[in-house]
């Protein structure tokens, strides 16, 4: 009796450690880079547009040539996408990350609605910044380099945090995936990235080479 009993209860706790995971430092390391490296763009994207509403005639540093015009994203209707300026969104969005990835380095494991919710918010930031990008390529006609940077944080941490889930089975995919995944994920954040990386080149192909 008491060995089933134990039987029981370690079939229960197998069954409880299966849906609630913590990481490995390695992701939790990039999602603290990734965070902060979003949190600083957003931080200083949103202080370039106070003093631009404070001062129309201010130049951002980032503002270096008519292509390179951080100046003229900040300006367009698609900078306040919601109502307000999209870098404060960043501002909330990507210290959620950070302390995600405090809390896993520490040893923290979430539940499986957890990790969900977690990619389901990272997907949203990647279409968010998909959108962003056409409108900067062929509304706007501007880059600004620190949205990049955050696209590109937003990018990677989509991609790792996707993986980790289908890894651990809370995304549903097939055994062959998982394990490609489990070798290769960073061929999804390179392929991502360098298709915009080609959009941007071909873009501005003339001003590039001239």
């Amino acid at each position: 009796m008491a060995s089933a009993a134990r039987a029981g209860g370690a079939a229960g706790t197998h069954e409880r450690s299966q849906w609630r995971k913590g990481a490995h430092r390695g992701l939790a390391l990039l999602l603290v880079i990734t965070g902060a490296a979003g949190l600083l763009a957003s931080w200083i994207i949103t202080i370039d547009k106070f003093k631009l509403l404070e001062d129309p005639t201010f130049t951002p540093g980032c503002s270096l040539n008519p292509v390179v015009s951080c100046g003229n994203v900040m300006e367009s209707d698609q900078a306040s996408a919601f109502g307000f300026p999209n870098p404060m969104l960043g501002l909330v969005t990507y210290g959620v990350v950070i302390c995600v990835g405090v809390s896993l380095w520490a040893g923290a494991e979430f539940p499986r609605w957890y990790w969900l919710t977690l990619n389901a918010g990272m997907f949203f930031g990647v279409g968010f910044c998909t959108w962003l990008q056409f409108q900067s390529l062929y509304r706007i006609n501007a880059l600004c380099l620190w949205c990049c940077l955050a696209w590109a944080a937003t990018i990677v941490m989509f991609w790792y945090v996707t993986s980790f889930n289908v890894r651990h089975r809370f995304l549903p995919a097939p055994g062959a995936l998982r394990e490609l995944l489990r070798e290769f994920t960073w061929v999804l954040v390179v392929v991502h990235t360098g298709v915009i990386g080609m959009l941007v080149l071909t873009r501005w192909w003339d001003f590039w080479t001239s």
